[in-house]
C-alpha cells in the first residue's frame, strides 16, 4: 500500500529548456565570482565540484563535501565562497529568464494528491539551497503545496542517482521504500530508485532528452554500468492519478504499465 509520492521538478513538474537555462545561469554567476577566479576556471571548479558528489559516501552533507570540492580544502575561503553562492541565489538567481510551461492538469492533479493524505516529497537533485528549490516551485505556482520533505544540498548526503539518495529519504519520511512511489522524466537519476526499492513512474510530458553539465549522472553514462528496470507505470503526470486509484481499489496491486 502506497503511503508517500516522491517528484522530482525540473521536466516534471515544471517544463523547461534547461540547457539554455544554465547558458544564462553560468553567464550571471560567473560575474558574481569574476574577483575571486577567472569565468572559465570557476565554470570548471563549479561543474568539478557538483560531479563531485556522487562520490559523496554519506559521512557529511552535500553542501560541505560540494565547498571542500570547490574550494580545494581551504576552509577559509570555502565560507567566504558559499556565502558568495548564497548571496547569488538569493539576490541574481530570480533574474534568470526561463520559460516555463506546465504538465497538463498539474495543480488538479496534485490537489487530488493531497487529498489522499499521502506524504509528499519534492525529491528534485540535492545540487541547490532550499530556497533554490522553492524558487523553481514558485515559477509554477507551487510553493503553496505543502511537502512533507524538500531535498537540497544542505539536509542531504547523498544525490541522484545514488540509490542511497532515496534510502535517505525514505529514512527521513520513516515509510520503507515498498510503499514509496518515485515520479520523474529521467530514465536514470529517477527511475533508479527501483533499485533501492521503490515504485517508479516515468512521465513523458517533455520530450527533451538531452542533458546538461551539472547532471551527476554524466559519469556513470560514459561508462554505461547502469542496470536500471523498466518503470512500474508511464505516462503523463496528469495520469498520476489512475496508479493512486488502481492502489486504493487493490492494495496489493501489482504495477503495471498504464
Amino acid at each position: 500500500m502506497l503511503k508517500a509520492i516522491l517528484f522530482d521538478l525540473d521536466n516534471t513538474l515544471i517544463l523547461f529548456d534547461e540547457a539554455r537555462f544554465y547558458q544564462e545561469y553560468f553567464r550571471r554567476i560567473e560575474t558574481r565570482f569574476a574577483d575571486l577566479m577567472p569565468a572559465d576556471i570557476f565554470r570548471k571548479r563549479l561543474i568539478s565540484a557538483t560531479h563531485a558528489l556522487l562520490q559523496n559516501n554519506g559521512e557529511m552533507i552535500n553542501v560541505e563535501y560540494f565547498m571542500n570540492a570547490f574550494a580545494e580544502q581551504s576552509a577559509d575561503r570555502r565560507n567566504r565562497l558559499w556565502n558568495r553562492f548564497l548571496n547569488f541565489y538569493e539576490t541574481e538567481y530570480d533574474k534568470i529568464k526561463v520559460n516555463i510551461r506546465l504538465p497538463d492538469d498539474l495543480h488538479e492533479t496534485l490537489d487530488k494528491i493531497v487529498r489522499t493524505g499521502l506524504k509528499l516529497v519534492l525529491a528534485s537533485n540535492p545540487i541547490f539551497p532550499l530556497n533554490v528549490q522553492m524558487k523553481r516551485m514558485a515559477w509554477a505556482g507551487l510553493d503553496h503545496f505543502h511537502f512533507d520533505l524538500v531535498t537540497h544540498i544542505e539536509n542531504m548526503s547523498f544525490c541522484k542517482p545514488r540509490i542511497e539518495y532515496y534510502l535517505e529519504i525514505c529514512r527521513k519520511i520513516n515509510e520503507p521504500p515498498q510503499a514509496c512511489l518515485m515520479v520523474g522524466n529521467d530514465p536514470i537519476n529517477d527511475m533508479i530508485a527501483a533499485r533501492a526499492g521503490l515504485k517508479t513512474y516515468l512521465t513523458d510530458d517533455s520530450k527533451d532528452s538531452w542533458r546538461v553539465t551539472l547532471d551527476v549522472s554524466e559519469d556513470l553514462l560514459k561508462d554505461q554500468i547502469l542496470h536500471i528496470p523498466e518503470p512500474d507505470f508511464k505516462g503523463p503526470l496528469s495520469d498520476v492519478g489512475l496508479v493512486l486509484q488502481k492502489y486504493a481499489e487493490e492494495p496489493s496491486v501489482n504495477c503495471t504499465k498504464l
